[in-house]
């Protein structure tokens, strides 16, 4: 799908340099199809001796002969760097953003002409190749733009396709969602500690029960509440836990936290 494609990354931070290492591990496309900008020097020097791309600091002169650009830049920049490269983009290119809150209509109104534009929400474990996106597109988006997109996502983990509406949930739950499985680990670390285990024994332990239990979900495709349910024998140690998080409230605090960065998500795109 992607044979031959001119990739231009502007924005060469960690996201970017997750996707630049994930579709060049997955071979989508090789390091002499990449071109990645940013205006920290060291950074594209890091990235060009890591990755072998290309790297320049000029956006409007890497676009110009790209096929894909895919904007990872701040999402209070990405207006002032799309115009400043707009004149370089034409139809045949497709600009993919993952500027967090940003609509495509607002990224679409920052050049003079329709452009395709895909909008995609990433998460961090996306740097370990382990992430989950969702993508949605624009006014002017082919169905086959958003599976170019899809694709290049797919070499960093899980991806849905949902409608644009529907994206600052996204953000409310994977995109933020990270920070509350850490806490998770965290709590469940302490708890360890409180109970006599040394911290590192206990963090070791925790990490890897949130990703094996994440991992054991994806691969059964069973219901989270039938694998609980697994777990909970009558009168057991489980059970005992789990009566202690529905009195400390934990499924409503996670459904709150949620919901709240959501919210957000929606102030910070109007």
């Amino acid at each position: 799908m992607l044979n031959d494609t001119q990739l231009v990354l502007v924005g060469g931070g960690n996201m970017g340099e997750a996707i630049t290492k994930g579709i060049i591990a997955a071979h989508l496309v090789g390091p002499q199809q990449i071109t990645v900008t940013d205006v920290v020097e060291k950074r594209l020097t890091y990235m060009r001796d890591t990755y072998a791309v290309r790297v320049m600091t000029d956006n409007a002169r890497a676009v110009a002969q790209a096929d894909l650009v895919l904007l990872a830049v701040k999402p209070q920049d990405i207006v002032q760097v799309v115009q400043g490269m707009a004149a370089a983009i034409d139809g045949r290119t497709l600009v993919i953003s993952i500027a967090a809150g940003v609509p495509t209509q607002k990224i679409e109104g920052a050049f003079e002409k329709p452009v395709r534009v895909v909008r995609v929400m990433p998460n961090t474990p996306a740097l370990v190749l382990a992430g989950a996106a969702a993508l949605c597109g624009g006014q002017h988006a082919t169905p086959a733009d958003v599976e170019i997109a899809r694709s290049l996502f797919e070499a960093l983990g899980k991806t849905v396709v949902v409608s644009e509406y529907l994206m600052d949930a996204v953000t409310g739950l994977s995109a933020s969602g990270p920070a509350y499985i850490f806490v998770l680990i965290e709590a469940l670390a302490d708890g360890g500690v409180k109970m006599g285990l040394a911290r590192d024994v206990a963090l070791t332990l925790a990490a890897q029960t949130v990703y094996g239990s994440a991992k054991l979900l994806l691969e059964t495709g069973l219901h989270p509440g039938e694998l609980k349910d697994r777990v909970a024998s009558p009168a057991g140690t489980t059970i005992a836990g789990l009566h202690a998080l529905e009195a400390g409230g934990f499924r409503a605090a996670v459904i709150d936290a949620v919901e709240r960065a959501t919210l957000r998500s929606q102030e910070l795109g109007r």
